[in-house]
C-alpha cells in the first residue's frame, strides 16, 4: 500500500504519479492500493494526516511539499518516505546528503536557489525599471524561508526594494494585496506555497484588479491568470517520484538512493493578462517560453 502526503491538493500532479504507476505495471485494485491524504494548506493538520498513514500501515508514503515530508520523517523512522518535491533537505535534517541521504526518506528536490533568482531575473527582464517589489508568502510554510532567504540575496544585488507580505491565513491575501498597492509595488513575487496554490484564484484576480505582474513558481497559477512561472516541471516530478516507489518495493533502500534534481524547466506566460495590465513581453522573453497562454 502507498500513501501520499500533500500538503496542498495538487490534483493534477497525484494523476502524472499513478498514471507513471500504471506504465510500470501497478494496477489499482489488483497489486496495488493508494491511500491519499490532503491538507489542503491547513499544515498543521500534517502531523496527524502522516500518523494516520504510519498505522494503516503504508508501505511507502510519498510527500509534496517540504512540510508534508517533515511531517511524514517525524512521524516515522522505518517506512520509507519519497519526496516528490521539497528543498533545502540537508539544512532541515531531512538528509545527511543528496547523493546518499541515509535513513529512510530519499526523492527529488526542486533546487529552489537557483530557481527564486531566476524567477526575479525573469522580472526584471519584463519589467527593466522594477524598484519595488511585494513577496506574498505563506508565513506557517517550512519550505518558504528558503526562498525569502535567497530573494532578498538576489534583491539586494539588483538594488530591489522588497515589501514583505507574509499571510498566515486565506482571509489577509487581500489585505496584502491592498498594502503592496498602498506601497507603491510595481509587481508581486509569489512564493510556491500549498496555500498560496490552493488561493492561486484569489491571489491572480486580486493580481489583475490592481494591474500588478506577478511571478510565480508553477503553472498552475498562470492558468488562473498569473503572468508569468518558472519551475521544475511538477508533473514530471511526480512521475520520478513512482519510479522511486517501483525501486523500494523491490527491495531498495531509500537512503541509498540519491536525491535528483530536476531535469525539466518551464517557463509559461500568459499573455491575456500581460495585455490586461498593460505589460509588454519582450520577444527575448517569448522566445524562452515551453507555453504562452492566450
Amino acid at each position: 500500500m502507498v500513501g501520499t502526503l500533500d500538503g496542498g491538493e495538487r490534483l493534477s500532479w497525484w494523476t502524472a504519479f499513478r498514471s507513471q504507476l500504471k506504465e510500470l505495471g501497478y494496477v489499482e485494485g489488483k497489486n496495488i492500493r493508494i491511500e491519499q491524504r490532503f491538507a489542503r494548506g491547513k499544515l498543521d493538520s500534517l502531523p496527524a494526516l502522516a500518523e494516520g498513514l504510519v498505522k494503516l500501515p503504508a508501505d511507502v508514503i510519498v510527500t509534496t511539499s517540504t512540510a508534508a515530508a517533515l511531517a511524514a520523517k517525524r512521524a516515522t523512522d522505518k517506512i520509507p518516505i519519497v519526496m516528490a518535491t521539497g528543498s533545502d533537505h540537508i539544512a532541515l535534517g531531512l538528509a545527511a546528503s543528496l547523493s546518499r541521504p541515509g535513513g529512510n526518506l530519499t526523492g527529488l528536490s526542486t533546487v529552489a536557489t537557483e530557481l527564486t533568482e531566476k524567477r526575479l531575473e525573469l522580472l526584471r527582464e519584463m519589467n527593466p525599471r522594477l524598484a519595488r517589489l511585494a513577496v506574498l508568502w505563506h508565513r506557517q510554510n517550512v519550505g518558504s524561508s528558503p526562498a525569502i532567504r535567497d530573494l532578498e540575496r538576489a534583491s539586494r544585488r539588483s538594488k530591489i526594494v522588497l515589501q514583505n507580505l507574509g499571510f498566515s491565513k486565506s482571509e489577509e491575501v487581500a489585505a496584502a494585496f491592498a498594502a503592496a498597492v498602498q506601497e507603491r509595488a510595481e509587481a508581486v513575487f509569489v512564493v510556491l506555497a500549498p496555500l498560496t496554490y490552493a488561493e492561486r484564484k484569489n491571489i491572480c484576480s486580486l493580481a489583475l484588479m490592481h494591474r500588478l505582474p506577478t511571478m510565480h513558481g508553477s503553472s498552475e497559477f498562470v492558468e488562473a491568470g498569473g503572468l508569468a512561472s518558472y519551475g521544475a516541471n511538477y508533473a514530471d516530478l511526480h512521475r520520478r517520484a513512482a519510479i522511486y516507489v517501483d525501486r523500494i518495493l523491490k527491495g531498495a533502500k531509500p537512503g541509498d538512493m540519491p536525491i535528483e534534481e530536476p531535469t525539466k524547466f518551464d517557463l509559461v506566460l500568459n499573455l491575456g493578462t500581460a495585455k490586461a495590465i498593460g505589460l509588454q513581453i519582450p520577444q527575448t522573453v517569448l522566445v524562452r517560453a515551453s507555453r504562452v497562454i492566450d
